[in-house]
């Protein structure tokens, strides 16, 4: 099917309504691993239907787990080992399936190739590798060194109990290696312990992650999240049904459009009782000045109206736990009464595009004053008479798309490139922002 190349956004001044929101897209691809390495038959509701999770399931299928549409549900009954422990897998873009699938096939045994788009290939995965490499796993290089592509095959797991791995660049890293470790348990029946060296970064996620492994009958020890143990009887089991939350990350476009938008914006499938750490960009609006109702899976925001010369108040913010969330706040300090400045976000340098140039460089096409390094990013607003008439460059990238959706409440509106790249983790985004906002 053809991808739209472009969408036209005409100016709005108002935004109001409901919205649910689909599944988390970093629950839902860990449920289909663990529900995958679980005794018994799981059946996942609310799962995402997105570009992540279907390869997710390709391979898994391709791997003959079974994994079916049933209804409301999909059916997954796990199998360990899994039935064919050979095979070619392309993963596209999709970050939480690889690096989460490389660990789990690197310590189950079986030859395998990991590949994905260019862009996967520049998305660092040497920290995991050597951590890995560390247990006795054979994997290797098919490009340049740190790097998908990656071909595995049957190592040899060492029966020393410690593994170490970096923390400073993707989460990702650990969350992969916690919910493989019941599987080098297996082998050595003694618990297995890793260890963070440097400061641990999104905290949160992984914190999703030992709840989920709760959810499926591990239950993993922590100190200072700087050191992990998982017992030496870990074993996945099945618990029968699995419901994945809203995606929090995307609730942030919606508690936005309501911050700027006059609302009332409710937003269901995420609220106080939400184990996802994005669901505190509802605190990063409520200092900018919007109000923040809470449920314990629903919020309701309301808050200027820019479309007035009203403005939120500016910030200056460390983003480390909530990286994802932190750009929607990128693109509303267009809209602040001042400048806004986030900090210690290297890691959006490996994401699916570098999201500090790709920001920095679509901000200013709009007229914003903008200012980056490594890890921080400056943004001026963009003064009533300032904005520009600009097409917005997405970079393949989901969440720079949505959050420059945010620029149809200028005067100008906004046009945004590659639009059908939200297919990543919501496909029919830009059909609920057009039902939810009105000029």
């Amino acid at each position: 099917m053809s991808r739209t190349e472009q969408l036209a956004l005409k100016p709005v001044k108002q935004a109001r309504g409901t919205v649910t929101l689909p599944g988390s897209k970093s629950i839902s691809n860990r449920a289909l691993l663990l529900a995958a390495l679980a005794e018994g038959e799981t059946r996942l509701f609310g799962l995402l239907e997105s570009d992540d999770t279907k390869v997710m399931k390709a391979a898994l299928r391709q791997m003959g787990v079974s994994v079916a549409e049933n209804g409301a549900a999909l059916h997954v009954r796990g199998q360990m080992p899994f039935p064919h422990l050979k095979g070619d897998f392309f993963l596209g873009n999709a970050g939480t399936a690889f690096r989460s699938l490389t660990a789990a096939l690197a310590f189950m045994g079986g030859e395998f190739s990991l590949s994905g788009i260019p862009r996967m290939h520049e998305r660092p995965i040497g920290d995991l590798v050597d951590a890995l490499r560390s247990a006795g796993a054979d994997i290797r290089y098919l490009g340049n060194e740190g790097y998908p592509p990656l071909a595995i095959g049957q190592g040899a797991l060492r029966a020393e109990n410690c593994i170490r791995v970096k923390g400073n660049v993707s989460s990702q890293y650990l969350t992969a290696l916690l919910m493989a470790a019941p599987l080098w348990t297996a082998v050595h029946q003694q618990p297995l312990h890793i260890e963070v060296e440097g400061v641990l970064i999104s905290q949160p996620y992984i914190a999703i992650t030992l709840a989920m492994m709760q959810d499926f009958g591990v239950t993993v020890e922590h100190h200072d999240w700087q050191r992990f143990t998982v017992p030496a009887a870990a074993h996945y089991v099945s618990p029968g049904d699995f419901q994945v939350e809203g995606d929090a990350s995307s609730a942030s476009y919606f508690l936005a459009l309501g911050a700027i938008g006059a609302g009332p914006l409710r937003i269901e499938g995420v609220g106080s009782a939400s184990t996802q750490g994005d669901v505190d960009f509802a605190k990063v609006v409520q200092a900018m000045g919007a109000e923040v109702s809470f449920e314990p899976h629903a919020m309701e925001v309301r808050g200027v109206c820019v479309a007035q010369g009203q403005r939120l108040k500016a910030f200056d913010l460390d983003f480390n736990v909530i990286p994802d969330a932190a750009m929607t706040a990128a693109a509303l300090a267009m809209f602040a009464d001042g400048p806004c400045t986030l900090r210690n976000i290297a890691s959006w340098r490996v994401k699916e595009t570098d999201r500090i140039h790709a920001m920095h460089t679509e901000l200013q096409k709009l007229g914003a004053q903008v200012e980056s390094g490594p890890d921080w990013l400056k943004v001026w607003p963009i003064a009533d008479g300032a904005w520009r008439q600009a097409e917005i460059e997405t970079y393949d990238d989901h969440r720079i798309a949505m959050c420059f959706s945010l620029a149809a409440f200028s005067p100008v509106g906004v046009t945004i490139l590659d639009p059908d790249c939200v297919s990543k983790t919501f496909p029919d985004y830009f059909s609920v922002f057009n039902r939810l906002v009105s000029a």
